[in-house]
This record gives C-alpha cells, sequence and structure tokens, in this order.
C-alpha cells in the first residue's frame, strides 16, 4: 500500500459524471477519483471487498500516470 495514499469512507455514486467517485489525500493533497464503468454503474451499493478492489485499481493507476489537478478518472 502506498502510505501516501488515504482513501476516505465516502464512495458513492455521482450523477452528474455518471461514474461512482470517491476522495483520497495523496501526499496531503485531496483528489477526486471518479471510476467510470458499466458494470459498476448498475451497482446501488458498493462493498468492502469491492472497495478494496477500487483502492488497488487507484493505486495500479498512480504507479503509472501522474494525476493533473485535484481529479483522477478511471475507466476499468
Amino acid at each position: 500500500m502506498n502510505q501516501a495514499l488515504l482513501f476516505n469512507d465516502d464512495l458513492e455514486f455521482d450523477e452528474q459524471q455518471d461514474a461512482w467517485r470517491y476522495t483520497a489525500l495523496l501526499s496531503g493533497q485531496r483528489i477526486t477519483i471518479y471510476f467510470h464503468s458499466m458494470q459498476l454503474k448498475r451497482l446501488d451499493k458498493i462493498d468492502t471487498c469491492a472497495k478494496y478492489d477500487l483502492e488497488d485499481i487507484v493505486e495500479l493507476w498512480l504507479e503509472k500516470n501522474e494525476p493533473e489537478g485535484d481529479t483522477i478518472h478511471i475507466h476499468p
């Protein structure tokens, strides 16, 4: 786990972005992460196991990419 990345417990569906939204602290900066996925969009709620999977996806994304600003859009 990346110690500079701390996820908040605020995963919810964002109607405006049509995606699940999560916030986190990345090296002290608050970032917003959007997950654009047809499979996820069908869910009313995301369980704890799936949350951990999404966190892993973000960590893998950050290994290969740099966030531009305070928003990340992930298309798994």
